[in-house]
């Protein structure tokens, strides 16, 4: 063999294990077996997220709540993005089809219309935000045939005649998170608690528009949805026989996200509220915020 058909065949078979991004894919012995794991797998598996520890208030040295926004075109966040075609197993999802079908099947309950967590959203409010159905004008003439008789009995327009627009995972363009930044004394360090997630969508009622208005879509309470963020799993760019779960993506901090409002005494008012029009020193008063919170934990042990 050649170095080049060896390095063709080295190329397919990590191509291979991308595409399928599975467990068991080494010893498989049918493409069936693919993502299915032994029994003794199973029982040595502790396939649940890892618990939080239990934090005192009075143990809380320092505490700030943080809200930022994950843009979806910087390459360290393609992981929440992709894949986006849905067609690569049930184990490559994005996190969109993920909270999305975790709400549909009511796994996800503690769904919000904002990032306090104050007013619950129902299934029935997201799904008016996620489809538009218009009607052709030909179809208008079909309704305006009916007659009476029929509209009364449910005479329908026909399926040809109505334009379904839909919000999908392709369609998201960035996601905001809430978390707690906060010193323990009890461990010394300083640490962070993911606290909701909200995915930025286009109103589906300006998508064909050249000026799209983007909308915060529903906030997640995080620590309700753990578990079924645990059990979907993201790409791991490293080694993709060990994918990386979505909730060990997100508490780790996996991501790059760009402070947009910090806890403040002027009502939690947003950084482009008081530093207007200028995006550059926008991005510097984020950083400077962000310095902040780094600081006290250095500041700590400065003698």
């Amino acid at each position: 063999m050649n170095w080049r058909n060896f390095s063709l065949v080295i190329a397919f078979t990590f191509s291979s294990i991308a595409t399928f991004a599975q467990s068991n894919l080494l010893n498989a012995k049918t493409p069936a077996e693919i993502g299915k794991k032994t029994a003794a797998q199973l029982n040595a598996d502790n396939d649940k997220p890892l618990p939080y520890g239990y934090v005192d208030d009075r143990d809380v040295l320092m505490g700030k709540k943080i809200w930022e926004i994950i843009d979806l075109d910087e390459r360290v966040n393609f992981p929440l993005y992709y894949p986006i075609e849905g067609n690569l197993g049930p184990d490559r999802k994005p996190l969109y089809d993920v909270l999305v079908e975790g709400i549909k099947s009511g796994k996800l309950t503690e769904i919000y219309d904002d990032s306090y967590f104050t007013t619950k959203k129902s299934l029935k409010d997201i799904e008016a935000s996620l489809f538009r159905i218009d009607t052709t004008d030909a179809g208008k003439e079909q309704y305006n045939s009916f007659t009476a008789k029929q509209k009364k009995a449910g005479a329908k327009i026909s399926e040809e005649y109505i334009n379904k627009t839909e919000i999908a995972a392709v369609h998201v363009s960035d996601y905001k998170v809430v978390g707690y930044w906060y010193f323990d004394t009890r461990q010394g360090e300083l640490k962070y608690r993911i606290l909701g997630i909200c995915p930025i969508v286009p109103d589906v009622y300006t998508m064909d528009k050249e000026e799209k208005e983007y909308i915060e879509l529903f906030w997640v309470y995080f620590p309700s949805a753990r578990d079924v963020l645990h059990a979907s799993k993201a790409f791991n760019d490293k080694n993709s026989a060990m994918p990386i779960t979505f909730d060990h993506l997100l508490n780790s901090r996996r991501f790059n996200g760009v402070i947009y409002r910090e806890e403040n005494v002027y009502g939690d008012r947003q950084i482009d509220e008081y530093v207007k029009e200028n995006a550059q020193m926008q991005l510097l008063e984020s950083e400077r915020v962000k310095e902040k919170i780094r600081n006290f934990e250095q500041d700590m042990w400065n003698y």
